[in-house]
């Protein structure tokens, strides 16, 4: 039995397998959702809208990673081999705690053939995790701009990409993530490509 559910993830995900959370029961996620501020694209999120719609039926295994990944770290010899070249982690939910970030920790350099790419805004937790230890070279740290048409180009510390939205017809030209499905593209997903600055129109649902 696997400890961590792994999901199969689609549509732009498609091929893609990912370790995920649950958004609708996340402090975080809550509080940045119900923000009064409507340049905040935590306010249109798509796991929300999902979670509690057509995707109800995957609330029970994103809750089970939740309490697994947060609540205790992971013995060394329960944690899993990936056969996967590349994983994702949060493609639903965000950083719970500093325990949750070391459990994805363990898994990737349990990993190191696989490279793991994780989305947060939680800058401060990486920073209290990554200031006392190397950043595995296999995992890729993205900071999730929560400001909508505010692209951000210079990563924080301790990350290798931003993730910005924009509205459709703003930075038209800089948006490099719309239209395409992740297998296809992977610049998220390869290390040291020259890479920094991830753009993408928002999406409705």
């Amino acid at each position: 039995m696997e400890i961590v559910k792994v999901a199969k993830r689609s549509g732009k995900l498609e091929n893609f397998r990912s370790i995920d959370t649950n958004t609708l029961t996340n402090e975080f996620c809550m509080k940045m959702h119900n923000s009064p501020k409507q340049d905040i694209i935590c306010t249109k999120c798509y796991s929300f809208a999902l979670l509690e719609g057509l995707r109800k039926n995957c609330v029970a295994s994103r809750q089970h990673n939740s309490d697994v990944l947060s609540k205790g770290i992971i013995p060394p010899h329960m944690l899993e081999t990936y056969l996967d070249a590349f994983m994702r982690f949060s493609a639903d939910g965000e950083l719970i705690n500093i325990t949750h970030l070391e459990n994805l920790h363990n898994i990737t350099m349990h990993n190191p053939h696989c490279s793991f790419a994780l989305w947060t805004k939680r800058k401060s937790l990486i920073n209290q995790f990554y200031d006392k230890r190397d950043k595995p070279k296999n995992l890729i740290l993205i900071y999730s701009n929560a400001r909508i048409d505010t692209v951000m180009k210079s990563p924080p510390k301790h990350f290798d990409r931003t993730f910005n939205n924009v509205t459709k017809e703003n930075f038209v030209e800089q948006q490099n993530c719309t239209g395409q499905k992740c297998k296809n593209c992977l610049l998220c997903y390869t290390p040291n490509n020259g890479v920094s600055t991830i753009v993408e129109a928002v999406k409705k649902y």
